[in-house]
C-alpha cells in the first residue's frame, strides 16, 4: 500500500487548525479511488478529526466507512496519533 502524503494535514493539525486539516484530508481522500485503501486510510482520519472537533455523528459514519475497508483488506486502523506523531507512531494502528 502506498502512504498517502500526509504533510500538509499533519502540520495543520499541529498547527491547531483543525478545520484546514480536515480540508486537505478530504481533499486527498477525493483524490484517491473509491474503496481503495488509501481512500480508507485518509476516510478513517477525516473521521477521527470529525469526532475531534465535536462532530461525532459524522465522524462515525466515516469510521465505519473506512473500518470495513480496512478490515477487510488487513490493514491497521490508523489514530489520530497517525496526524499528531505520523504513521507507525501507535505500533501501526489500533484496533
Amino acid at each position: 500500500m502506498a502512504q498517502p502524503d500526509l504533510t500538509a494535514p499533519r502540520t495543520a493539525f499541529g498547527d491547531g487548525d483543525e478545520r484546514l486539516a480536515l480540508t486537505l484530508l478530504r481533499r486527498a481522500r477525493d483524490a484517491q479511488l473509491p474503496g481503495s485503501v488509501e481512500w480508507a486510510v485518509l476516510e478513517r482520519l477525516t473521521g477521527l478529526v470529525l469526532i475531534h472537533t465535536l462532530r461525532e455523528v459524522e465522524g462515525t459514519f466515516a469510521l465505519e466507512r473506512a473500518d470495513a475497508v480496512l478490515d477487510a483488506a488487513g490493514v491497521p486502523r490508523p489514530t489520530l496519533a497517525w496526524l499528531e506523531d505520523g504513521p507507525g507512531a501507535d505500533g501501526g494502528g489500533a484496533r
